[in-house]
């Protein structure tokens, strides 16, 4: 599943101390920045939790084993102080619900209550399992210190001391009091609500925990843990537990990975491998040819007449001088889509197919357009494109530019007189790029599709090949399609839906029985209405599941951090072999929609309106999105469809991460890697996937997107 995707990942990281100090803050292996995690992959000691908190951004993914317990964790430090986890266990022979191994899914959270200090320790209160079925259920709250102490070979080790209290499970063995009374676990429900009248409530038992960082590798364990393992010892028969000491031994292999082996509970060995990659700090910079230096006109326009304007009555000299800006932006991997000459300004619309940053484009547009144009254009108006669409005007003037290239200050200077403004309709006087319409593009590439927690078989995964078609007859138009090949496969092998909604989602296995399908097969168009209004407009197979009709229409001012959208659809099921049929079933769905650009990379999304399956609610998102692309979030959706008629997990939730392919590969690339994982896939809360929806193609064209990024327009 994903862990072990992610350890694929890490592992083929190659890591050098040179590398690490071309980067900002990058960690030392000497001491690595970030705490050691638990089995349940917080940070912590060995079943249990410590104070500490992990680099802000920092994304890990452990697994760990012990007594016929394995778990797979995912953690984002979203916040310096906020942490949020998500956890996929298997219990072998827990015969208490019937099943040879018993899969339960859970999230955690985490909140610093403040750090450590020269006397204080560093104290964080805590929920465990607070979304899911209940099972592994508990809250703590937990004080951490460091102390340095002898290390071996006459070095400086750490000793980090952990004592807290924990309720729950984290309360079930050795308790000194209670506090109100606490329901318990039941396996027979949906599972999945928040039992908030459970938290901090019945017995709280006090824990502790050593852990001695012997040199930058070796490190020893030790706790006194207060979970009584109630489910697992005395309920069921999955092991013995003999004692409350648990013990172990970890060895930091490199900056990404950590193992450790255990001996648990007076009669079980343990093992845990906890990897941690942090956006922060890529394996290796980022590798881009330098661009070229702005020569100032001072220096090679130096005769009054190659200052005039009289060039602009010249069609051919319009012509040669588009086809030099548009062979001065290949070289850097940028297509023209046209340009507007005057005298004194000029505009560029291009085409971005290769950086993921549109600010270091902007960066290599100016000073292609300082290389060709003729000495009078003194403004430039930048545009970027995308299917069409022009995402917004950066306005730099050239004297600027060629000022402030080299000064101390040379990116807010810069960013202090450039504009930016809306894109206006393309005008009439615009030189086209002679290839570009029509525009015909084919692709081959490989394609996963998995399918999680089912319980006969937790990870299922579908391998094969895409190959995508299409024709853009004009600015804004798209045909487009995709066949898909299926190569190799066990997702047809699962289970069957028992949904009693309409089952716009759990088909999954129903539609995976076919090798050779029409993924998707549209038309749309893509328009601009008015000044800060986008729209959009789809016609045809749009999903694997569903074709119809989708439109859209967007309002984003460029300076404006608040966007609104409203999408409407009609859209009936297509048949199961994802051809040109359809069965019986056809909905009218749509939702309006506000979006809002928080600061520190956060962005807020609420969407209401009707699902698919024809319940009416809303759905909350909330990711975190850092400057070299990578993004991690949440989102839950609450509509009018009862738990029991839910199902298992009582409402639509889940996490999404997303890894930019330049962050690994050292290469400039728009692509990346990216999942999102439900604890369980049902029908209720369920939206159309429409290709093409517009707010994240537009929003990464504006203003506050272009600041976020503003170190790289001198790239």
């Amino acid at each position: 599943m994903s862990a072990g995707v992610l350890t694929v990942i890490a592992l083929a990281i190659p890591y050098s101390p040179a590398q690490a100090q071309t980067v900002e803050a990058a960690p030392n292996f000497d001491r690595p920045a970030q705490p050691s995690l638990n089995f349940y992959g917080s940070p912590g000691i060995i079943d249990l939790p410590s104070a500490e908190h992990l680099p802000e951004g920092q994304f890990t993914t452990t697994y760990s084993w012990f007594g016929g317990t394995s778990r797979y964790n995912l953690t984002f430090q979203a916040l310096p102080w906020l942490s949020t986890s998500f956890r996929y266990n298997g219990i072998q022979n827990l015969n208490l619900f019937g099943f040879d191994t018993y899969y339960d899914r859970g999230f955690d959270v985490r909140v610093r209550l403040w750090q450590e200090g020269q006397y204080r320790p560093a104290v964080t209160v805590g929920l465990q399992d607070f979304a899911g079925t209940g099972i592994y259920a508990g809250e703590y709250i937990a004080a951490t210190k460091n102390f340095d102490v002898p290390g071996l070979g006459g070095s400086t080790g750490n000793l980090k001391v952990t004592a807290g209290l924990g309720w729950g499970r984290l309360g079930s063995n050795g308790a000194i009091g209670s506090i109100g009374t606490r329901g318990s676990f039941d396996g027979g429900d949906t599972g999945g609500e928040l039992s908030v009248d459970q938290w901090f409530r019945g017995d709280f038992a006090p824990f502790a925990g050593l852990e001695w960082e012997l040199d930058d590798r070796w490190g020893v364990k030790a706790e006194y843990s207060t979970d009584a393992y109630e489910l697992e010892t005395q309920q069921s028969d999955v092991f013995e537990r003999k004692s409350s000491l648990n013990f172990g031994v970890e060895y930091q292999k490199s900056p990404q990975l950590r193992l450790g082996a255990y001996y648990l509970y007076g009669s079980e060995i343990g093992v845990n491998a906890q990897i941690q990659l942090n956006p922060r700090h890529p394996p290796q910079q980022l590798r881009i040819p330098a661009p070229l230096p702005v020569v100032p006109r001072s220096q090679w326009a130096t005769e009054p007449e190659h200052w005039t304007t009289d060039w602009t009555a010249s069609e051919s000299k319009r012509t040669q001088i588009r086809d030099l800006l548009a062979e001065a932006l290949k070289a850097d991997g940028l297509v023209l889509e046209a340009v507007t000459l005057k005298g004194n300004v000029a505009e560029v619309r291009y085409r971005n197919n290769r950086y993921r940053s549109f600010t270091l484009t902007i960066g290599r547009v100016a000073r292609a357009m300082a290389r060709t144009l003729p000495p009078s254009v003194e403004t430039f108006q930048i545009v970027p494109v995308r299917r069409g669409l022009g995402l917004s005007t950066t306005v730099i003037r050239r004297s600027d530019l060629e000022a402030l290239e080299f000064a101390p200050d040379a990116t807010d200077a810069l960013v202090a007189v450039t504009g930016f403004q809306n894109a206006g309709p393309l005008p009439e006087t615009a030189d086209f790029s002679d290839e570009l319409y029509p525009a015909f593009a084919t692709s081959v590439s490989p394609y996963t599709a998995p399918a999680y927690f089912d319980p006969d078989q937790p990870f299922r995964l579908d391998l094969g090949v895409d190959f995508s078609a299409s024709y853009a007859p004009a600015p804004g138009w798209r045909v487009a399609g995709t066949i898909r090949q299926r190569v190799w496969g066990n997702v047809a092998d699962g289970r069957a839906s028992n949904s009693v909604l309409p089952r716009v989602r759990t088909d999954q296995v129903e539609y995976a029985q076919f090798d050779t399908t029409l993924e998707n097969l549209y038309v749309s168009r893509n328009w601009k209405p008015g000044s800060d209004l986008y729209a959009r407009a789809t016609f045809g197979l749009l999903e694997s599941n569903f074709g119809g009709i989708s439109g859209e229409v967007l309002w984003k001012p460029v300076n404006s951090r608040l966007a609104l959208g409203v999408e409407a659809n009609y859209v009936k099921q297509r048949d199961f072999d994802q051809r040109f049929s359809f069965r019986d079933y056809s909905v009218a769905t749509g939702h309006a929609s506000a979006y809002y650009e928080a600061g520190n990379g956060f962005l807020a999304q609420v969407d209401v309106g009707r699902y698919l399956a024809g319940d009416i609610g809303a759905t909350f998102s909330l990711d975190k999105t850092f400057n070299n692309g990578w993004s991690f979030g949440g989102f839950f959706t609450l509509t009018d469809v009862s738990a029991e008629d839910f199902g298992e997990g009582s409402f639509d939730k889940g996490i999404r991460f997303r890894i930019p392919l330049d962050w690994l590969l050292a290469k400039p690339s728009r692509n990346a890697f990216g999942l999102t994982i439900r604890p369980t896939q049902r029908d209720g809360g369920q939206r159309l996937s429409v290709p093409g929806r517009l707010y994240g193609q537009i929003r990464e064209g504006h203003r506050k997107s272009l600041l976020d990024q503003k170190a790289r327009i001198w790239e």
